[in-house]
């Protein structure tokens, strides 16, 4: 019989036995192996009564924040219900409600959902559905691009770290560099690519927004080549840059569209490929090829409640708009405290989704200390950033997984401005420690240490 009550120790235990102990290892390293005993809205609980301000967001997931209740009660409702949740011979009631509605928020030209468990999954949907509409095969993507941790997914990302040893990807994908129109009108005017995969705000790459007219040229582009447009959304959407989707203020619309994350209020996995009749009709073009893309656990009741309930508390509750403003306060703020510090290069980002990016010292000293440590790894200076906001501020983050020099900044939707303060005073404390070569290069030493030995 299965307890509930497991502790810490066990947990530990456990999870280095039969799970990922290296991953162990490394929280272990950054001081970061603490035991959560509850999470609501931005505040996670730690076992003693510490408090934990998250300003990641399971990497914008946790949009409406931790747990919400009512999307809660709407889990707890479908449940209690006993329904079909995953019948699979029957024409499921949600799965059409939200999929109307996602295609209502995100308006045309979408008008067809398939849903999943995952952006990847979703990725990989894009794929086959590209290829099948266009009767192509090679694929286009852009330098800096995360699209997920699958193979296909990852034949559509230029870091290696992330795909080598796995053996070779999927043939015939190329890269263009992120923002450049020049250079993706040249690309697709050698190759007769099937689509070209695009983040409208580049967000592991280091929050990278590209210029206004980016998203609406590349579009023309694509169509004007034969190629589709496939706007890879799952960290951007969901209000988490204010509007719906990041693409509704960059000026573009895409022919396939994939949101995950958020979708679910973090509680249950799901994802969903938007995209035009147009597309969908080319895959499901008759009867025996109704079931030719399908996943066990797509349209299945608990993600599908969920998922609208989600979708009624960002709207009911404001949360795009509070997205505007509450991220322009933060990055204001930042300005303030810390823009004027050598070694902070730029504050950027769009709503509750931005970045401080970091460049090395000026000062011979730190310069020094700087490269050293770089030498060991290159993410090993951000990590001590993030070591030191979450030991000694209690503040929960990450660096950008493409880009070890910019901290994402990407707290819930429904942050308050005495949290991003509280935040704001930490980041400050921590610039200022980094710019003399004592603490900070002193604990970056030991950490290096640390690393060594594990």
């Amino acid at each position: 019989m299965l307890s509930t009550d497991i502790d810490a120790l066990t947990t530990t235990a456990d999870y280095t036995s039969h799970v990922n102990p290296q991953w162990v290892r490394l929280l272990n390293v950054l001081q970061m192996n603490v035991s959560y005993e509850g999470c609501e809205g931005v505040e996670l609980h730690v076992a003693g009564g510490r408090t934990i301000l998250d300003f990641l967001s399971g990497y914008c997931v946790h949009n409406v924040g931790h747990n919400h209740p009512k999307v809660i009660q709407a889990l707890k409702d479908e449940l209690d219900r006993r329904g079909p949740a995953m019948l699979q011979s029957h024409v499921p009631e949600l799965p059409g409600a939200l999929a109307k509605k996602l295609c209502e928020l995100a308006g045309a030209p979408y008008e067809k959902v398939f849903f999943a468990s995952s952006g990847s999954e979703g990725v990989e949907a894009a794929i086959k559905f590209a290829r099948r509409c266009t009767g192509r095969t090679p694929l286009l993507y852009a330098d800096g691009a995360f699209h997920g941790l699958t193979c296909g997914a990852l034949s559509l990302m230029g870091n290696s770290f992330w795909s080598e040893k796995f053996g070779p990807m999927l043939p015939q994908t190329d890269r263009v560099r992120f923002g450049d129109l020049d250079a993706l009108k040249t690309q697709l005017s050698r190759t007769k690519y099937a689509a070209f995969f695009v983040e409208p705000v580049q967000a592991e790459a280091g929050i990278r927004i590209p210029d206004r007219d980016y998203l609406a040229e590349t579009r023309e582009l694509c169509h004007r080549y034969g190629a589709l447009l496939v706007m890879d959304e799952v960290q951007t959407g969901m209000f988490r840059t204010g509007t719906f989707l990041a693409s509704h203020q960059l000026g573009g619309a895409a022919d396939i569209l994939v949101l995950a994350k958020a979708l679910s209020g973090g509680l249950v996995p799901v994802s969903a490929t938007l995209m035009t009749g147009k597309v969908y009709d080319s895959v499901y073009d008759s009867l025996k090829r109704s079931i030719i893309h399908t996943s066990t656990f797509s349209e299945n009741g608990l993600a599908m409640r969920t998922g609208l309930a989600t979708l009624d508390v960002l709207q009911t509750e404001n949360l795009g708009a509070r997205a505007f403003e509450i991220g322009d306060y933060v990055r204001n703020r930042l300005n303030e405290s810390i823009g004027g510090f050598p070694m902070v290069r730029d504050i950027r980002g769009l709503g509750l989704l931005s970045g401080i990016e970091f460049q090395p010292p000026k000062t011979m000293a730190v310069r020094a200390l700087f490269e050293a440590f770089r030498t060991i790894h290159p993410g090993m200076f951000g990590q001590v950033i993030v070591m030191r906001l979450f030991r000694d501020w209690n503040i929960l983050t990450q660096m950008c997984g493409n880009n070890f020099m910019v901290l994402k900044v990407a707290p819930p939707l429904v942050v308050r401005r005495d949290h991003v303060d509280t935040f704001v005073e930490a980041i400050t404390a921590t610039v200022e420690l980094m710019h003399s070569p004592g603490e900070f290069w002193s604990e970056a030493l030991g950490l290096a240490r640390r690393a060594a030995n594990v």
